[in-house]
């Protein structure tokens, strides 16, 4: 259900792998769209084929501080997302979420536009419910290695929802699970890109654990589509819904299906699993499907070729090198 009618879009860390595919989807829908990134985990890269648009433009700017722009629509994406990145400096994490959500939310408030939230699977943090509906609670440490992420995207929740109820802010709030596809970090330290990355270099594949934890993989253009239709909903539905796919794999099962979509033969190498690590990780996605119409339509085995043969050819320069 996207919205026809071009709008001015501002998208927060717009650099990223998620928000440049985001970006990409709404200039050519022939929105007028502002990226907005720090590059504290986005590239310019992933956005340098969209800079001669006429409908694009990108500003190097911290969301922790005001921004003052005139927009429809907000997609509040920025902050970094994997445990690597987000553990590197817990304190900005926790103000990336908070305070950004702040100053987001007074931009909307301030322009009357709409604004989504990028919220995440980890509000369930390890879930005593399978699978996670959006009315489960959760069950997250709230003093643990990754409550600066887990309690800012809580926390941003709570002050989208108290915006709504006594701003009239126009918002929409979606729990992303785990995404993956081409333009993904090579070193962010998500299970995906880490497999691939290992395998195609030649490294031994790290499982933690015993790779029974589970988690459910959605592909960056499944996981786009949803944002634009909630975004494009109905004044009604705020959220929050969950966006993923439902699939659930082991990590183990992932490693083996990487190594032999690779032909890599390397090891697969076990270490310590971090402390607060999720077991279970699985959407239910009945509300997106009804209310949204909403169902990825990309599998594992399709998306993994398409990452795959991403980074093979970005990796190529570096292996040859090694080589």
């Amino acid at each position: 259900m996207p919205n026809r009618s071009p709008k001015r879009v501002l998208v927060t860390g717009g650099a990223g792998f998620i928000g440049s595919f985001l970006c990409e989807r709404l200039v050519e829908e022939g929105h007028e769209v502002l990226a907005v990134d720090n590059y504290y985990t986005g590239r310019r890269s992933n956005i340098v084929h969209l800079l001669d648009r006429p409908n694009f433009e990108v500003m190097r700017h911290d969301i922790t501080f005001a921004l003052y722009v005139e927009v429809d629509q907000i997609y509040n994406l920025a902050c970094p997302a994997s445990p690597g990145h987000y553990q590197f400096d817990p304190v900005q994490t926790t103000k990336t979420s908070v305070h950004g959500a702040i100053n987001m939310l007074g931009l909307a408030k301030r322009t009357k536009a709409r604004i989504l939230q990028a919220s995440t699977s980890e509000i369930y943090g390890d879930p005593n419910v399978h699978p996670q509906p959006e009315d489960y609670w959760g069950h997250v440490n709230p003093i643990g290695p990754r409550a600066c992420y887990d309690e800012g995207k809580r926390c941003a929740e709570t002050l989208f929802f108290d915006y709504h109820r006594q701003h009239g802010v126009d918002i929409k709030v979606a729990r992303i699970f785990n995404t993956y596809g081409p333009r993904m970090h090579p070193n962010d330290g998500r299970v995906v890109s880490n497999f691939i990355v290992q395998a195609l270099s030649g490294e031994p594949v790290t499982i933690y654990g015993d790779g029974s934890q589970t988690r459910s993989f959605c592909y960056v253009d499944d996981l786009v589509d949803g944002l634009i239709r909630l975004m494009n909903s109905p004044d009604d539905i705020t959220g929050p819904i969950n966006l993923g796919n439902p699939g659930e794999f082991s990590i183990l099962q992932l490693a083996q299906m990487v190594l032999a979509k690779t032909g890599s033969k390397v090891s697969i190498e076990r270490r310590t699993l971090p402390r607060d690590d999720p077991r279970q990780r699985q959407p239910d996605i009945a509300r997106a499907q009804s209310l949204l119409g909403w169902s990825p339509t990309v599998g594992l085995e399709q998306g993994l070729d398409r990452t795959i043969a991403y980074f093979t050819n970005a990796l190529r320069p570096a292996v040859a090198s090694a080589g």
